[in-house]
């Protein structure tokens, strides 16, 4: 490469060669670079994700070519395939004279003297098949006893060398031959080049049409990628616009998004308002309302007005980013279904080997003449069609459809395992605030109960609520703005979690919370029970609100409902799903949120380890639980519970203890998820049951059972064609799952 650099910057000054030079100049640098930049990207195996390394290569374990851990839009088409397609086209365009030679053409060669010559043909025509066509399928044989780990490469090899090697001696050497190896008719050593070759050309048509079906389980990832825009028009100080590169927005940068374009990173929106399609985050098709304060999601389609944003999170911070991270890693996972395979093909390969020696051994003993010739065919027969690939993908390839496709309807599965245990869930734990109700409550009511006045009551609860991560607390602040009230800058902030908060204001202690924050300040509140309850059992969340240990009065917030908690949590029940609240808000404004959205059963006034400890207590009954919640609080349970479900409305925390993130933060993305989870088993299952009776099947067919009865022999070719199929099938399955209706 350095000499054709130098050489190329020698002849750069010629006129009538220097443009066609740069240009080769350029490609070849480029070249380099890719294979450079090709070298530190981080490679993975698809049926073995722990297998990883920099640059590509081959799985030690099975074998199969490492594909890159990060997919993005620049790569280029997959070279393995298209390489692995020329050696096929080359490879079938040779095995065709070559079939025509062994199965009748001789027949139509009438010179006597042609004869004689044929089997060196068939040698130079099987050759460059067998050596260079296998070539990687037997360099694959070869690291797969060095590494001690045997796999289908390790019969393919064995199989193709075997047919290959006896051949090759019988033309080379055949005085080495007994006459038990010879047709009794022609007196000649029978010969299986056809069947080495046509054997590497039907494996490799199954390998290029297994890497072409492959390919198509990132088409999914690389669709969310492809949702990005590729520039921002960006506000400089001096209110002069710029469209820049993506990645070069940065945090707080002005963006001003126009009609029709997408939002280029998630934000806020600082200056004007618009409806914003976010039908690919959330599947929901109608266009949402964005005012000054509204949060924008990067990729987002903005429909009608012009508005300028804040930049909030760039890179691999936004929810897209998030969203493609999730689905790399759930589709490089296993689903603990695969545990059983990997136990089973542990013992596989060589149970096949053994099974190949027997019936070599069988046939050469028992076989009608050539005895041995026979043993070869069958032993080869056996090693080439137990071949198995379809046993390794069958899992790998529904889990990487399933969670593609997932993505696609908002729903984010965290691993494999995840998909596969929300079918056996038959209980559903769910947080009130953010998963019932909409997340977005609002103030509805202040009562001062006379130490201070309302709007000062107001100002002192808004001051802390300001610092507060509370759902509630936006409404409180929101509620402040509205009325115009001035904050106050507070000192001391605390935090007590499922209680309520603290701070100092210049002399004054300053305390909101619930009951049990009242009772550890000693706060006496009994002469508003009565009206809270009344408020309470209208749904409406009430918080005391005490200055210096006084009780200055309350603040009521009341969150709407999900226009679809009701209808989701009747179609969970229907199947059979037990439904249960768990809520740290009093059981009156509890009560009156399970009676609307109809709840099996809730529990109130519980602190988010409580929260974990019921959903433990659920589990020794012998539940199978799912927890679905959004908050800092809710974390605990979603990590005890056998199935998390994080709404992505809600907290980072939430979604990282969580398997399943709901993009919407909609119920009804339960139901798809579990449906999505009982067909991806399904086809799981059916995959194996492919693979399984393919092998249950063929072994004892190659082998030769039925030529005692029906004179039936299984040829290596037919046994190469069934062995494709078989993992072509299982590829095919799985892919049906992108189009799944759910």
């Amino acid at each position: 490469m350095q000499i054709i650099r130098a050489n190329l910057d020698k002849l750069h000054d010629s006129d009538h060669v220097s443009i066609e030079l740069k240009k080769l100049k350029l490609l070849i640098v480029t070249y380099s670079k890719g294979r450079q930049l090709e070298k530190n990207i981080e490679y993975t195996c698809p049926m073995h994700p722990k297998v990883r390394q920099l640059g590509p290569g081959n799985c030690p374990i099975c074998g199969m070519n490492l594909e890159p851990v990060e997919i993005n839009l620049n790569e280029e088409e997959n070279t393995e395939y298209h390489l692995m397609f020329k050696r096929f086209l080359i490879s079938a365009a040779l095995s065709l004279p070559l079939l025509f030679i062994t199965m009748g053409g001789r027949n139509f060669i009438h010179q006597e003297s042609i004869i004689p010559y044929l089997k060196w043909i068939e040698l130079l025509i099987a050759t460059p098949v067998v050596l260079w066509g296998g070539w990687p399928f037997f360099l694959k044989f070869w690291q797969s006893l060095k590494n001690k780990n045997l796999n289908m490469f390790t019969l393919i090899g064995l199989g193709t060398g075997v047919a290959y090697g006896y051949s090759l001696v019988a033309v080379l050497f055949p005085q080495l031959f007994p006459d038990s190896f010879k047709d009794s008719m022609t007196g000649e050593v029978g010969l299986y080049f056809e069947a080495s070759s046509v054997i590497v050309t039907l494996i490799l048509l199954g390998q290029v049409l297994e890497l072409k079906a492959r390919g198509q389980t990132s088409a999914a990832i690389k669709a969310l990628l492809g949702l990005s825009p590729k520039t921002a028009k960006r506000i400089n100080a001096d209110n002069t616009e710029i469209d820049i590169p993506l990645e070069q927005v940065v945090q707080n940068d002005r963006l001003r998004v126009r009609p029709g374009e997408k939002i280029p990173v998630d934000g806020v929106v600082m200056d004007g308002n618009s409806s914003v399609d976010e039908s690919m985050i959330s599947g929901e098709s109608l266009p949402i309302e964005k005012i000054v304060g509204s949060k924008v999601i990067g990729a987002t389609i903005n429909a009608t007005g012009t508005f300028i944003m804040k930049a909030e999170k760039v890179g691999k911070d936004t929810l897209l980013s998030q969203i493609v991270q999730m689905v790399s890693e759930a589709q490089r996972s296993r689903a603990p279904i695969q545990k059983l395979v990997d136990v089973v093909a542990g013992y596989f390969v060589p149970i096949v080997i053994l099974i190949s020696i027997i019936t070599a051994i069988t046939w050469s003993i028992f076989g009608p003449d050539p005895k041995l010739a026979h043993a070869i065919v069958n032993a080869v027969a056996v090693l080439i069609i137990a071949c198995p690939c379809a046993l390794g993908l069958a899992t790998p390839m529904s889990i990487m459809v399933a969670t593609g496709r997932a993505a696609t309807i908002g729903i984010l599965f965290k691993n494999a395992e995840a998909i596969e245990e929300m079918r056996k869930v038959n209980t559903l734990v769910v947080d009130k605030t953010g998963t019932l109700t909409v997340g977005k409550p609002k103030l509805v009511i202040i009562k001062s109960a006379g130490v201070i006045s309302e709007n000062e009551l107001l100002s002192f609860a808004a001051s802390l609520e300001k610092v507060s991560e509370h759902p509630l607390a936006l409404a409180i602040v929101d509620g402040a703005k509205e009325r115009n009230i001035s904050l106050v800058e507070v000192t001391n902030f605390s935090s007590v979690t499922g209680k309520g908060i603290q701070a100092n204001y210049q002399t004054k202690i300053i305390a909101i919370g619930n009951r049990a924050m009242m009772d550890d300040l000693s706060v006496d509140y009994k002469n508003f029970d009565k009206e809270m309850d009344i408020l309470r059992e209208d749904g409406l969340t009430v918080m005391f609100v005490a200055v210096d240990n006084q009780l200055a009065g309350f603040i009521g917030v009341a969150d709407p409902i999900k226009d679809t908690a009701p209808v989701a949590i009747k179609a969970l029940q229907n199947l059979g799903i037990k439904v249960v609240m768990i809520t740290g808000d009093n059981i009156k404004t509890a009560q009156a949120v399970a009676k609307k959205v109809g709840v099996d059963a809730f529990h109130a006034d519980v602190l988010p380890q409580m929260k974990a400890e019921l959903v433990k207590e659920m589990q020794k009954e012998g539940r199978f639980v799912a927890m679905a919640g959004d908050g800092i609080n809710d974390a605990p349970a979603l990590a005890q519970a056998q199935v998390g479900i994080a709404m992505g409305t809600g907290t980072d925390v939430a979604m990282n203890s969580a398997g399943i993130t709901l993009v919407k933060g909609d119920l009804m993305g339960i139901l798809k998820a579990r449906a999505l989870s009982e067909k991806t088993l399904t086809n799981i299952k059916q995959n194996l049951f492919f693979a399984f009776i393919y092998n249950i099947v063929g072994v004892p067919l190659a082998a030769g059972v039925l030529y005692p009865f029906f004179g039936i022999l299984l040829s290596p070719i037919i046994a190469a064609a069934a062995m494709s199929l078989s993992s072509i099938s299982v590829v095919f399955n799985a892919l049906r799952l992108k189009h799944l209706k759910i």
